[in-house]
């Protein structure tokens, strides 16, 4: 049995995101959660609730109610690429240039097997 949880319109760049998002995939929930609690980057927040929400939605479909969280696994996780916000900034001689900042969206994926 699978889980997923989805997190929209993160304030940051996929290829950041991917980069701690790797570290994670494929291992033990309780090992991820471990990693990603005391990971210094900006993604690992975003990934740990992520998961967390991924753990909850499977327990709350499972018919098992002592089943340990510990025992899943992060069977898929990746990152795309969301609508970039786009803003102005000053430049040289009276002109604009255009600043996009870009937002992603995290899936992640536990299963039992």
């Amino acid at each position: 049995m699978e889980a997923k949880a989805i997190s929209m319109h993160v304030r940051q760049s996929p290829r950041k995101i991917r980069k701690t998002l790797d570290a994670v995939r494929g291992k033990r929930v309780g090992v991820a959660l471990n990693y990603l609690h005391f990971s210094p980057e900006k993604a690992a927040q975003v990934i740990e609730k992520t998961l967390r929400s991924a753990v909850a939605n499977f327990m709350a479909q499972s018919d098992d109610s002592n089943l340990d969280p510990e025992t899943l696994k992060v069977s898929t996780a990746f990152v795309d690429q969301g609508p970039a916000l786009k803003r102005f900034r000053a430049a040289s001689m009276g002109r604009v240039s255009r600043i996009r900042r870009p937002t992603s969206h995290v899936t992640v994926i536990v299963s039992d097997e």
